[in-house]
């Protein structure tokens, strides 16, 4: 078609020859002007007027602040060596909504991840539809295992970096350690006790996150997290391993119930060893039982027993009523006080000071009993932490028992003598034995690693002191009542304990425990050592025949752990054999 055809086409066309109205094209031009006046207004509200509304608005869909959770600090004994520590270990979780689990090749990874994770298929998915947007599958689980999981690459699934607590020495030092819970917060000992200084602070990291949850954009700064301090222990692991590898011996040999034991470094107060049996393992606490928690050393008050006698020979002592060889006549083998009858094992006879020591005479440290008032006794008794809370970093430490001495009576101030009456721990008759080994002068237990010297309250004099310690080097000697306690190359010395167990109003006939508390070099002591047998069954229940030879077997490698030259010649020593006949 010619050029000229097209233009009649175009001018002979109806449509294109009408004329348009000039008020159309204006109310076309107006509206389009509009429009864009609605846009402007539209985004100076947004941007301007309302801007932090739609900026909140858009923060609470997309913008997420995500925490990153700070590392425990470290428990580490004395030396260094690591008692408890944080490992990763990430949590599994999922937005059920974005899980396709109608698909054939996701069921199957599903099914893969339900292995990985140690459930059934069928509780994997009962798990999803708990919640439409957010569901823990499993807390802590094992690194690799995570690793394997988000490799199956499933929609929906995610991990969140968490830590779990480790605790390599196990049951030996759990009641020490103690342990955290799935959030990592501590429960119970030094975990516990140290929570705040071990947390740490979490850092955060505020992000942009698709509809499908996935990170797209960091927004502002990164707070990094501020990982826990690292808390050292007075505890030397050599020592507390060897301690509850002893005294869980002894519990089983003896069929007891339980068992404690104490170790205290007896210059500096440092706690060396605290353990209990039964334990529990802190890497795996199911089926856990009250029985296997207690910190019997520290939470569990017995009456003392004789392990108090020293105690009242050293105040009458330091009082000027007795000399260590004061004859004390304990015939016939038995006292009566305000009608009551306090007997001895056998009749003593005529027995001094030192000897009523040696024999454990009940008699003998009632009358010494007598040449004191009940106020000097418990001034004695309170001043070395009877009746008074422990001054300890640790959790749960009793306070024991011990009324006011305006209330005694005749019969319970003879009874308080020889360790009946009254109730402590086993870290509370520890720490008054510091008095024994310092000159006189009772120290504080610590639990932490000190490097200052420990600030004592004297009590007694050194003579006294050194005494007293005669006296238990000869309890714990051929002719005492714990030559068992005796230890190859090191003098010792010390004081059983063997008390019937209450039960109601009175006392258990055939229920005991059995203590230990002394400490060695004898002269010049580094340590103290303390031990509890509750209720031995085995035949044997005093503390000399029981408890008195884990003494001596914790006495004698603690020494050499802890470098401490022999003070007696090997050979001049008796046997084990002939000690054990003697005991007999």
């Amino acid at each position: 078609m010619s050029r000229s055809g097209r233009s009649v086409q175009y001018a002979t066309s109806p449509l294109l020859a009408s004329k348009t109205p000039v008020w159309r094209s204006k109310f076309i031009v107006a509206s389009i002007a509009f429009g864009f006046l609605v846009l402007a207004g539209r985004a100076v509200y947004v941007q301007v007027i309302g801007n932090d509304f739609f900026q909140h608005q858009g923060e609470v869909r997309f913008e997420r602040t995500l925490e990153l959770p700070a590392s425990r600090g470290h428990i580490i004994d004395r030396n260094g060596l690591i008692l408890a520590s944080d490992i990763p270990a990430p949590s599994i979780w999922a937005i059920p909504e974005d899980v396709d689990i109608v698909d054939p090749d996701n069921r199957a990874r599903l099914r893969k991840m339900a292995q990985l994770l140690g459930v059934k298929p069928a509780d994997l998915e009962k798990k999803l539809a708990e919640d439409k947007s957010f569901v823990w599958l499993k807390r802590q689980v094992d690194d690799p295992v995570a690793k394997q999981i988000m490799a199956l690459d499933i929609r929906g699934i995610y991990e969140r970096r968490e830590y779990r607590r480790q605790y390599p020495e196990g049951e030996a030092a759990a009641h020490i350690a103690g342990f955290t819970n799935i959030e990592d917060v501590g429960q119970e000992g030094i975990e516990l006790a140290f929570n705040q200084e071990l947390s740490g602070k979490a850092g955060s990291r505020k992000v942009i996150k698709n509809r499908l949850g996935a990170v797209v954009e960091d927004v502002g700064d990164t707070v990094p997290p501020l990982d826990g301090q690292d808390i050292q222990l007075s505890l030397d692991d050599r020592v507390q391993a060897v301690a509850y590898e002893k005294l869980r011996d002894a519990v089983v040999a003896n069929k007891a119930r339980a068992g404690s034991a104490v170790v205290v470094d007896a210059n500096t107060g440092e706690l060396l060893a605290m353990a209990n049996y039964p334990s529990f393992d802190p890497n795996n606490r199911q089926n856990l039982t009250g029985e296997q928690l207690r910190n019997r050393a520290m939470t569990d008050v017995f009456e003392p027993g004789s392990t108090m006698k020293p105690i009242t020979v050293a105040t009458a002592l330091q009082l000027g009523r007795i000399t260590p060889q004061t004859v004390i006549d304990t015939n016939p083998g038995h006292i009566v006080v305000s009608g009551a009858v306090i007997h001895d094992d056998e009749n003593f006879g005529v027995l001094t000071t030192e000897t009523v020591i040696q024999k454990s005479s009940n008699v003998g440290a009632t009358k010494i009993s007598q040449r004191m008032t009940p106020k000097e006794m418990w001034d004695s008794y309170t001043s070395l932490g009877f009746g008074q809370k422990p001054q300890t970093q640790f959790p749960g430490a009793v306070t024991g028992r011990l009324r006011p001495w305006k209330s005694w009576r005749p019969i319970e101030q003879a009874t308080m003598s020889y360790g009946y009456g009254l109730s402590a721990s086993l870290f509370q008759i520890a720490h008054a034995y510091t008095a024994f080994a310092n000159n006189g002068v009772v120290i504080p237990i610590t639990m932490l690693k000190s490097t200052e010297p420990p600030v004592g309250v004297p009590v007694f004099s050194p003579v006294v002191a050194a005494q007293v310690r005669k006296m238990m080097h000869m309890a714990a000697s051929p002719g005492g009542t714990a030559p068992l306690a005796q230890t190859e190359g090191y003098s010792v010395g010390g004081k059983t304990g063997t008390a019937h167990k209450q039960e109601g109003k009175g006392y258990a006939g055939n229920k005991y425990r059995a203590w230990y508390t002394g400490m060695s070099p004898i002269d010049k002591p580094r340590i103290i050592v303390a031990v509890m047998i509750d209720e031995p069954s085995a035949g044997k229940y005093f503390g000399g025949l029981v408890a008195a030879p884990v003494f001596s077997q914790i006495v004698q490698q603690t020494l050499r752990i802890l470098n401490v030259l022999p003070d007696l010649p090997v050979a001049s020593q008796t046997s084990q054999s002939t000690l054990a006949a003697m005991a007999h």
